[in-house]
């Protein structure tokens, strides 16, 4: 799959997936959550809110980043 598909791909989708795979290597839910938060700057109402919303996997991260 190429990096714009995924960029394409709607964030709680992706968010979903690298919770799998986290849990499946013996992590958590949360250290994924803190890891998003660490690299957005994002709050954890901020994160949950885009979970509940439709937006592309890049569109979160460029909004993000951009804003600083």
């Amino acid at each position: 799959m190429g990096n714009e598909k995924i960029y394409q791909m709607d964030f709680s989708k992706v968010y979903y997936l690298l919770v799998s795979k986290a849990e499946k290597k013996g992590r958590t839910r949360q250290e994924v959550d803190e890891v998003i938060r660490w690299l957005t700057g994002s709050s954890r109402s901020e994160l949950e809110g885009m979970l509940e919303r439709p937006v592309a996997y890049g569109d979160f991260f460029n909004q993000k980043t951009c804003m600083e």
